[in-house]
């Protein structure tokens, strides 16, 4: 695939996520959160059905890419859900974005470590100014503190603010894990059998939640446009962000595609201010401007660079 398509898939993965980010806010209002889940890989696996086919070229799952399979929806799906839901209500807004703009840092990490993958300076500059921008945006916004006035309920909060930034560092650990095992997939299976097959997991890890949430929930109490804003969320999120990932994945080194992410922050804010009404201040557009540099560094052409080395073989 041409290398030019391929940054397009990463860029565009990531800009959905940030545009349904910031768009579920009434999901979450109208619908608890593991019901949420579930509707989502329930409505997400119907879509998908055509997917689950294994095509006629590619060889019979091993083991190790079964497993593999397992941990990407494991780990990306349903423990980064936890990690993050749960860890951003315990701390800061503030404390959750400076942690979560790790998550490019994280990703070259992991592809060095894990996959053998050689970073070049330029990619490590990418990266530093995704992790500086994001951090700073975060830094820049305003924290709204509720009165507590309840002194245990204080001491609570203040005791619970560790665990929920540990939350968060196992959240950006899941990310770089599904970028660094998302990458190990695309050798051996197509982008949509991986989207599948990783949606059927995430299904079947959450029906006992979601059941469980279900059972005496009134439907009734949804409106229409919520349902199709459900509708939405589930087909982004489960079928074409993915789908876009590990396309764009297949052909591009890891380390140069956790530098996307920075498009999450990026486009969940300019929904914000064109859709919801939000406003940015020159602090966020000039750390903005910086992430987004990083998005630029990483996509330009390096002349006398290798191809990145191929994902090692399973053991």
């Amino acid at each position: 695939m041409n290398r030019i398509v391929a940054y397009a898939c990463l860029a565009l993965s990531m800009s959905l996520v940030g545009s349904y980010v910031a768009l579920s806010k009434p999901l979450v209002a109208a619908l608890p959160v593991f019901l949420l889940a579930w509707l989502r890989f329930g409505i997400g696996g119907l879509a998908m059905l055509h997917w689950f086919k294994k095509p006629a070229d590619e060889p019979p799952m091993n083991g190790h890419t079964q497993g593999l399979v397992f941990l990407e929806s494991f780990l990306g799906n349903f423990l980064f859900s936890i990690c993050m839901l749960f860890g951003v209500s315990m701390t800061s807004a503030v404390a959750a974005g400076v942690i979560m703009a790790a998550i490019p840092a994280a990703v070259a990490l992991m592809s060095w470590l894990f996959l053998r993958e050689r970073i070049s300076l330029r990619v490590w500059g990418a990266v530093a100014c995704a992790v500086l921008g994001i951090g700073l945006v975060s830094l820049s916004k305003s924290e709204l503190h509720a009165p507590i006035n309840n002194g245990l309920s204080a001491d609570l909060a203040s005791k619970n603010a560790w665990l929920g930034n540990l939350l968060l560092v196992g959240a950006v650990l899941c990310e770089a894990a599904y970028a660094v095992i998302g990458k190990k997939l695309t050798v051996v299976l197509s982008p949509k059998r991986i989207t599948a097959l990783i949606n059927l997991w995430g299904f079947a890890l959450v029906t006992p939640f979601g059941l469980w949430m279900a059972w005496g929930f009134d439907f009734a109490k949804v409106t229409t446009s919520s349902w199709l804003l459900l509708l939405f969320y589930s087909l982004a999120a489960s079928v074409c962000t993915v789908w876009l990932w590990m396309t764009g994945l297949k052909t591009i080194a890891a380390n140069q595609a956790g530098v996307f992410t920075v498009l999450l922050p990026v486009s969940a804010a300019a929904v914000g201010v064109l859709v919801l009404g939000e406003t940015l201040n020159a602090t966020q557009i000039g750390a903005f401007a910086i992430a987004l540099t990083g998005v630029v560094l990483a996509t330009l052409p390096q002349p006398g660079l290798e191809k990145p080395a191929r994902p090692g073989s399973p053991h």
